[in-house]
């Protein structure tokens, strides 16, 4: 390593030759060939801070656990230890420069990370960046490690650190589906089946179904959670174990697991865990179905608010900005319509992932920095897609209470809960005069004589035609042909 003061950069040396390196930068010549190599994404893989922060993870679980075997002298091992620990805090993310889509298997962000954590290792040691002879990123810092092996356990660490934090935000989201379920309890509503009127509901019952939707998709993410825990470490380049003591596996293990707090596993096979990422799939479609649902609830908000004079108009989004340049006083739903673009992306991303693990061959696969950069960004968005539907959004919806109560009344939709009592001629017939003359339907039963007022309205109380109370018994059908039919 040569330092030149003039131009401030230290010339590094590696197979291929020679490079200029800033003299302040961590990384080092492996990385700049990768700058060069793939200026393609114009996004570094800093952009997601959970893979940094596992990559330091398994590089100080390693750096322990070699020490343990005693494939490395204490002094360096210290050294990367603490180094990988400033990482791990949050420190140096910024040097992590290298493209989240490469070539090389993700040999790039590997040595990006071997580089800085062995310069700030060296800085710790009072010697200069660059100074590999005493501290090499590949002799010492990756000793016992592959990019094969140290990648997808990175990428399974991160993402499981990720899913934490998405975890909490959709909980979070379910509450507020929760509270105005609450808040809306007693809001009878028309519900509609294929945009049609069908059967009254409360406009609670509705927000609580989202929120059950999405408490569903928790717990699938959870499960599917548990894919990511299976890791290769020690596996090397093929799963062989090829340059590891046999003591490794086993050390890695276990200081990687205390490390990340995760319930991490080593794979049974580990040739087959190297070459095979059909957990990153699985995991992918779970997040997938999430968005998608998501979105599924997006389109009834901005389908219950749509209007506000021309359309349902049963509930009011939160008013976020000016919807048009011409047309004054327009509001646009634009937090659901985000949402809905975000799960467009994730599910984009979902074939994306798909075809990567189908890219793969033989004994390894090829593609795994576009199924993290895929994933990553899934659920990166999905996050802060949730963040702000929650805040910007459901958390200051109203419902329009009168508007859903005329509506209420005068639909045939609530002669349904009378059929038991008049039966569905008598019901269907009354259902026709109600629309042709759009008068009340239980006026028209009380002047049919098919039942008295107090019983109709007994009948049609919000709690029945909701389901929230139900039905034990019905009264014997009245004879429909012994009163005249409304004309």
């Amino acid at each position: 390593m040569v330092q030149d003061a003039e131009t401030r950069t230290r010339i590094e040396t590696d197979s291929l030759g020679e490079l200029p390196i800033p003299a302040d930068a961590y990384w080092g010549i492996h990385t700049a060939r990768a700058l060069e190599n793939f200026p393609i994404s114009k996004r570094p893989i800093s952009v997601y801070p959970e893979l940094i922060t596992a990559l330091a993870m398994v590089k100080q679980a390693s750096a322990r656990a070699n020490r343990q075997i005693g494939a490395l002298d204490a002094e360096r091992a210290d050294l990367i230890d603490r180094a990988a620990e400033q990482v791990i805090a949050g420190r140096h993310h910024d040097q992590f420069v290298v493209g989240v889509i490469q070539g090389g298997a993700g040999t790039s962000t590997n040595m990006n990370a071997n580089e800085v954590i062995t310069n700030i290792a060296l800085e710790l040691a009072g010697r200069p960046k660059g100074d590999y002879a005493f501290l090499s990123p590949i002799d010492h810092t990756n000793r016992s490690q592959s990019t094969n092996d140290v990648y997808p356990t990175a990428i399974k660490v991160g993402l499981s650190l990720s899913l934490g934090s998405l975890l909490d935000e959709l909980g979070l989201l379910r509450q507020a589906f929760l509270d105005k379920a609450v808040e809306f309890r007693d809001v009878l509503k028309v519900g509609r089946t294929q945009l049609q009127d069908a059967v009254p509901m409360t406009l609670g019952q509705e927000f609580h179904g989202f929120a059950s939707t999405l408490g569903a998709d928790q717990m699938r993410l959870r499960e599917n959670a548990y894919l990511l825990h299976e890791i290769n470490m020690g596996a090397t380049a093929i799963g062989t174990g090829i340059t590891t003591h046999p003591d490794y596996g086993a050390a890695v293990l276990r200081h990687l697991r205390e490390i990340s707090g995760l319930d991490l596993e080593t794979a049974v096979d580990l040739v087959e865990s190297t070459s095979d990422t059909g957990s990153f799939m699985s995991f992918s479609s779970s997040l997938k179905r999430n968005a998608i649902k998501l979105s599924k609830i997006c389109n009834d908000l901005r389908l219950l608010s749509s209007g506000p004079q021309a359309g349902f108009g049963e509930i009011n989004l939160p008013a976020r900005q000016a919807g048009s340049s011409i047309m004054p006083g327009k509001v646009n739903p634009v937090i659901p319509e985000v949402v809905n673009q975000v799960a467009f992306a994730v599910a984009g991303a979902d074939t994306t992932v798909t075809m990567a693990v189908e890219g793969g061959q033989l004994q390894l696969n090829a593609f795994e920095p576009v199924i993290a950069h895929s994933i990553f960004q899934s659920i990166t968005w999905m996050r802060q897609a949730m963040w702000t539907l929650r805040v910007n959004c459901v958390e200051g919806i109203t419902a329009n209470r009168d508007r859903l109560g005329a509506m209420v009344g005068s639909s045939v939709g609530v002669i349904t809960a009378l059929t038991p009592f008049i039966g569905y001629a008598a019901a269907a017939a009354l259902a026709k005069t109600a629309l042709l003359t759009r008068r009340n339907v239980a006026d028209l039963v009380v002047e049919a004589g098919l039942m008295g007022r107090e019983e109709v309205a007994k009948q049609l109380s919000p709690a029945r035609l909701s389901g929230l109370e139900a039905v034990t018994a019905a009264i014997p059908i009245i004879d429909t042909t012994a009163h005249p039919q409304p004309e």
